[in-house]
């Protein structure tokens, strides 16, 4: 989705926030699906299959990060779908907020990347059970301005607490994202079994690149904007930042080259137990977002690989190379998986990366 269509989005969504709302309403149209998702996706491109049957998309609800999300739907919110990623699905499944899905009414489900699917407990448990259907996926990584920003001067994730680079820098408020590049950044690519030593050493990293942040963006409408503006010269943002700056004649680059390597993660979509819409429409949600037309909007517009391996493949072999998913072996190397964490040192890093983020 084009960046103005982003702002419209982001500025709704905010609008209802300070209305009170539960959660932020972006655009209520179909009453009988609501989804909770991330600001932007929301974009009819991504559902039009849904629009051609119902005569409208979704209803569509925001959050700024997953934890967010859970906070909110354990407190009492009600939705039919959510968007969560491959780190909060235990989470979410064992907090007893989901409900398992009907393969057989998911149309593609038997198209789907055999190696997003083999990952342990993302997709199904081990009675064959599924409860997420994975749909986007792609990497945070480096992003720069490459008329401001020398390639050589950030080989390494470290150029991120670089003094040069003073007020120029923007990463995530997101947690996730945060401990990712800290993990990295000590050389890290397993965060899973992440020892008390190196949870420190990732958060004095972290604390040395806040010395340098100008902003911690809070979604892509707000790093695109910042970078393409010349706000910030230097990110650890998502694929998608680089390709909405490009597309809107920005000189702003990505780049896989650094020594530490990037974060890769696996998002999609889940039912909600209790959910009080239409169950019919939660499935042709499901169903439009696998199309093939909608894979090649989300890896040209958006830098995202698609989970649907047979919708993947429809899509111009030159496009799939340009946004280097063409050799999933090395999309992946030297790459951390944000696999799920503990529960005990997840809470470490929220409560860890509040202290940075206020200079503590």
């Amino acid at each position: 989705m084009k960046t103005t269509n982003r702002r419209m989005a982001v500025s709704l969504a905010l609008a209802a926030a300070l209305l009170g709302s539960a959660a932020a309403i972006a655009i209520a149209q179909d009453s009988e699906l609501v989804v909770f998702d991330w600001s932007g996706y929301e974009a009819p491109e991504f559902h039009p299959g849904y629009v051609a049957k119902n005569g409208q998309s979704p209803t569509f609800t925001f959050f700024g990060d997953e934890d967010e999300a859970f906070e909110k739907i354990r407190s009492g919110f009600k939705t039919d779908l959510a968007h969560p990623c491959s780190q909060s699905v235990v989470k979410w499944r064992e907090a007893g907020l989901l409900q398992p899905l009907d393969t057989s009414k998911i149309e593609g489900w038997k198209d789907m990347n055999p190696g997003i699917m083999a990952m342990k407990d993302l997709a199904t448990t081990a009675d064959g059970t599924a409860w997420f259907m994975p749909w986007d996926w792609g990497n945070t990584l480096l992003t720069y301005n490459s008329e401001k920003v020398d390639a050589a001067d950030i080989k390494s994730l470290k150029s991120l607490a670089d003094p040069k680079f003073k007020d120029r820098v923007s990463i995530g408020d997101n947690v996730d994202d945060a401990y990712a590049l800290g993990a990295l950044a000590i050389g890290l690519t397993d965060w899973t079994q992440m020892t008390d030593e190196q949870f420190k050493q990732a958060s004095d990293f972290l604390r040395q690149v806040h010395k340098n942040v100008r902003i911690y963006w809070t979604d892509n409408t707000e790093i695109v904007q910042a970078m393409s503006g010349g706000e910030v010269d230097l990110a650890w943002a998502w694929n998608d930042a680089a390709v909405q700056s490009a597309l809107a004649g920005a000189p702003i680059k990505n780049t896989r080259d650094t020594d530490e390597g990037l974060s890769t993660w696996v998002c999609g979509y889940v039912r909600l137990k209790d959910a009080p819409g239409s169950a019919d429409k939660a499935y042709d949600f499901l169903n439009a977002i696998n199309a093939p037309e909608v894979a090649s909007f989300l890896l040209s517009d958006w830098g995202y690989g698609h989970a649907d391996a047979k919708s993947m493949a429809a899509i111009d072999p030159a496009v799939v190379e340009a946004q280097g998913y063409a050799d999933v072996d090395k999309f992946v190397k030297k790459t951390l998986f944000q696999a799920p964490v503990p529960s005990a040192l997840k809470q470490k890093m929220i409560e860890e990366f509040e202290k940075i983020k206020a200079g503590y």
